[in-house]
């Protein structure tokens, strides 16, 4: 077997334990250290054996690792630690406000180019997966029109957003999408259909003590890129409620290219997902983008890259004759 590659880890809640489960299942990574703002006792990792540090250690360990993987949130974690850590390592994220994208791009892309390192952004499902599908079909059927439809399921970075709120002791947040409008695209049609005709979002809350429901709601139901487009529910409920009843993170969803190829004929093109862990999704697409941004680096592919400049090859661990042999 070739030399494996070396990740760390930044982070270690859902994502980041889906990232050591990633890396159990490829022979050609190696997991080298997990990194925390936490006091690194705190952590269990999956393997006693994995280093556990704090995140003051990283700037001295940048010749151990050939690849770090950033498990922060997008709101505020990812947007501080991205920059400060591309320029000593290569780095890969999921980062997904979507709208932040091209800004968050940008932030990573200088550091990256000036420390010749090379910062693999926004990488999962959505954006990732989804977002490859959504250029595809724009290509194949350029008269057409492309929706996207999230869920029924969990949304990690949106969950994410509603416990940053003042007030917020624990939360989860469901996105719902319209079976009415799924079937309209489905059909061929191709309607026009805002947000909050496509999809409704419902979030379940645990107050700290003190907090001012109205005051928790009227912050989450407004929040601009998360909430404010959509008829958004909130429930309020008890820390056990949440345990017992909000443990599961499935989710999913399609993206639908509906086009013409010709006058008569219309083509509809689906891609969809179902996961039953989508933190464990995401990490694994993490992972293999992790191998990507290695071989990157190693061609001198330096600054910041998406899913976009990434050829399906370097995704994976078999040669390029290989796949010619076995998938071509």
């Amino acid at each position: 077997m070739t030399e494996q590659i070396r990740i760390g880890i930044v982070g270690h809640g859902n994502l980041g334990r889906g990232v050591e489960a990633a890396i159990a299942r490829n022979p050609d990574m190696r997991l080298v250290g997990i990194y925390t703002r936490r006091p690194p006792e705190q952590l269990s990792p999956r393997d006693p054996a994995t280093p556990v540090h704090g995140m003051d250690a990283l700037t001295a360990h940048a010749d151990r690792i050939d690849v770090l993987i950033l498990c922060g949130g997008s709101k505020e974690d990812l947007p501080r630690q991205g920059p400060e850590l591309t320029g000593l390592f290569n780095t890969v994220d999921s980062f997904d406000t979507h709208a932040r994208i091209p800004d968050y791009f940008a932030a990573m892309d200088a550091p990256a180019r000036a420390g010749n390192r090379t910062a693999l952004v926004s990488a999962g499902w959505d954006p990732g997966m989804f977002s490859i599908n959504r250029i595809l079909g724009e290509a194949l059927l350029p008269d057409g029109a492309t929706y996207t439809f999230w869920g029924d399921g969990l949304s990690q970075g949106h969950s994410d957003a509603i416990r940053k709120v003042p007030g917020v002791a624990g939360a989860v947040q469901y996105t719902r999408p319209a079976p009415e409008a799924i079937a309209r695209v489905r059909s061929g049609a191709r309607p026009t259909l805002t947000p909050r005709e496509a999809h409704r979002r419902e979030c379940f809350v645990v107050l700290e003590a003190g907090a001012d429901p109205e005051e928790v709601r009227n912050a989450i139901v407004t929040m601009p890129h998360y909430f404010d487009a959509y008829d958004t529910t909130v429930n309020f409920i008890t820390a056990e409620e949440l345990a017992r009843d909000h443990g599961a993170m499935v989710h999913g969803g399609f993206v639908i290219r509906s086009g013409n190829t010709s006058a008569d004929n219309a083509q509809v093109i689906e891609y969809a997902l179902k996961l039953g862990s989508n933190p464990e999704f995401t990490a694994s697409v993490l992972v293999a983008y992790a191998r990507a941004t290695h071989r990157l680096n190693a061609m001198g592919q330096y600054g910041a890259h998406t899913v976009f400049d990434v050829a399906p090859g370097l995704l994976s661990p078999k040669s390029a004759a290989q796949l010619r042999a076995e998938q071509l």
